[in-house]
């Protein structure tokens, strides 16, 4: 096992061979990449206020457009981790509906007359659902108008928009286009991106927080001992929850996990208060149980019970929380670990700082199984890009 600061100093051939080579700088870069996201977005500002505008983000309540967040994967919980803030900061309806869910199911989630704005995240933008999604609407549904965020300005979704009056692309810095097979920093880019775009015309105020982002996500970063420390323990199942914005992080949590050992470790991902409903049946003595606890006070005593509860009950081998340093002395006592950063930092915009937890946790579970976490799937069962298939 290696830490993220000696892997980046070995020869370059042996990162290669070891699967280490894009993996590690991609979990490693993310604080650093968030203020260049937010510099595109402040040169695209004017830009994107004005398509918004358009598309009635900010008219009367009862004119505003139905938000659709989309994406596949990975990229539909980039618009489960921004859709609390977007409802918050735009007060119109936003739901978040995955891209695999919509193509085969378009005609039943489009409601004939009512406006409708559909912001699509996607890495590669080469997505065989989301290509297919965003052709059908823009041929069959003029009340549709699209967003599109990508890390690709080579893909085949900015070229569908090329023209479009109806659409408008946004694309990050090629650094965050990530190489390895699981997203890292392009998850936390998109989502850093959306922010912005939650804060289209208020973006002063947003710097202050991407400030506070930049910092604990930097110390998050701190945290890889503790991250490899646990991987090393060789629990052949984990268990992640949060709540609000935080489930989200949950499940990209688990997400990593599973794809970076190729499935060696089970993971699994609930809100806190939904495990009760029968998924803590799959927990025991085997099960790494991590909670990512809210900062507001209320939320996180729903998350103290659980830790308790899971103790109590010895369904788990070892508990550990992801929190801020406020809610440390509410949960402690109730965990074997405690991650904290130190500054205080609404759940809505916590998402790219408690992920790299879970991505850490995947890299390193990843190297533990004798894996490559650049390409672990060594049969080839999952890629970087969905490959195509039929589309109807």
């Amino acid at each position: 096992m290696t830490s993220l600061s000696s892997i980046a100093e070995l020869p370059e051939e042996e990162q290669k061979v070891r699967g280490l080579f894009f993996t590690p700088r991609e979990i490693a870069q993310q604080p650093e990449t968030w203020k260049t996201t937010l510099k595109i977005f402040e040169k695209h500002q004017e830009r994107i206020c004005e398509f918004l505008d358009a598309a009635g983000v900010r008219e009367s309540l009862e004119q505003r457009p139905v938000v659709m967040l989309i994406g596949a994967g990975t990229s539909d919980y980039i618009g489960q981790a921004l859709e609390l803030l977007l409802r918050q900061k735009w007060c119109c309806e936003v739901s978040t509906v995955a891209s695999t869910d919509l193509l085969p199911n378009l005609e039943e989630y489009v409601v004939p007359g009512r406006r409708y704005l559909w912001i699509s995240f996607s890495r590669s933008g080469d997505s065989p659902e989301g290509v297919a999604v965003l052709e059908q609407a823009l041929q069959l549904y003029p009340g549709v108008v699209h967003l599109v965020v990508t890390c690709n300005a080579r893909a085949r979704m900015t070229e569908i928009c090329k023209g479009s009056q109806r659409a408008c692309v946004v694309v990050l810095d090629d650094a965050v286009n990530d190489r390895s097979l699981a997203m890292t920093s392009s998850f936390t880019n998109m989502v850093v991106m959306g922010q912005c775009i939650a804060n289209a015309w208020s973006i002063e105020a947003y710097t202050e927080v991407l400030a506070k982002l930049v910092r604990a996500g930097e110390q998050l970063l701190r945290a890889e001992a503790e991250a490899e420390r646990i991987a090393q323990r060789g629990f052949s199942r984990v268990c992640f929850v949060g709540t609000g914005a935080l489930a989200s992080v949950a499940k990209e949590s688990a997400l990593k996990v599973l794809e970076m050992t190729a499935g060696q470790v089970q993971a699994m991902s609930e809100t806190v208060l939904g495990l009760r409903h029968g998924p803590m049946a799959a927990l025991d003595t085997q099960t790494l149980f991590v909670c990512f606890v809210s900062g507001d006070e209320r939320r996180a005593r729903y998350a103290s019970d659980l830790l308790r509860e899971i103790g109590e009950k010895g369904i788990a081998g070892e508990r550990v929380a992801v929190g801020t340093a406020a809610t440390r002395a509410e949960i402690a006592p109730y965990c074997d670990s405690y991650v904290a950063v130190d500054d205080a930092i609404d759940d809505a915009y916590r998402p790219v700082v408690d992920v790299i937890f879970g991505q850490m946790l995947g890299l390193y579970c990843s190297v533990a199984h004798d894996l490559k976490p650049d390409s672990p799937s060594p049969d080839g069962v999952i890629n970087r890009v969905v490959q195509k298939f039929r589309i109807y």
